[in-house]
Parts: structure tokens; C-alpha cells; sequence
């Protein structure tokens, strides 16, 4: 079994979470369960799914739960953006969150052609 806390995009991702928190706690109160619960649910999904396929039986299926915290990671970026359009974050702090973003969806996107590669898929 692979123990994902050694994983550097894991331990980034745990970091983005925290980030994400942060951010969305200045958020309007009648964005609680909306923008607010969702981009957290999608940041919380990133270093879940790594995890969850860290800890399954096959190569093949750690690269299907890689993905979808690729796509986790895609939806936050898209949120994060659309939290700036509405105001309720800076600029600084939109670009800080896709530059996280974007990089934990690079290492996610390098482990899976890794995991590719040693499966020959």
C-alpha cells in the first residue's frame, strides 16, 4: 500500500485546503451554502481522492482517482475565479490561489503519465 502522506502533491494539496478555508471565511454570509461550501468541497476532494487512490490496489485505479482530483482541482480554479468577479476576493488572492492550483493540477498530471508509464497504459 502507498502511504500518501509522503506524496508532495498530497501534502500541497492539504496546504491548498487550508488556503481555501481561509480565503472563503470573509465570504459573505449568504454564500454559506453556496460559493463558500462549494469551493471547499471541491479543495477537500483534491487531497481526498489522492488518498483514496493512494490506498487502492492497482496502479489503474490510483490514476482514475489522480484524475479526479485533477478535476477537483479545475473546479476550484474556476470558482476561485468566479468569487474575484464577484468581489469577494482580491486579485492577490485569486492568483495565489490558480498559481496553487494550477501547480497541484501539474504534479497530479506528472504522477498519472509516472503511474501511465509504469503500467503501459
Amino acid at each position: 500500500m502507498r502511504t500518501h502522506e509522503n506524496l508532495e502533491v498530497w501534502k500541497k494539496a492539504m496546504d491548498f485546503v487550508v488556503a481555501i478555508y481561509q480565503a472563503t471565511d470573509a465570504f459573505p454570509p449568504d454564500e454559506r451554502f453556496g460559493l463558500t461550501s462549494q469551493l471547499r468541497r471541491a479543495a477537500v476532494s483534491i487531497p481526498a481522492n489522492i488518498a483514496e487512490g493512494a490506498g487502492r490496489n492497482s496502479d489503474k485505479e490510483f490514476i482514475y482517482f489522480l484524475s479526479n482530483a485533477q478535476g477537483s482541482a479545475s473546479e476550484v480554479s474556476t470558482e476561485v475565479l468566479i468569487a474575484f468577479r464577484l468581489g469577494y476576493i482580491s486579485q492577490e488572492t485569486q492568483i495565489q490561489l490558480v498559481s496553487q492550483a494550477d501547480e497541484i493540477g501539474r504534479m497530479l498530471s506528472g504522477l498519472r503519465t509516472y503511474l501511465r508509464g509504469k503500467t503501459g497504459q
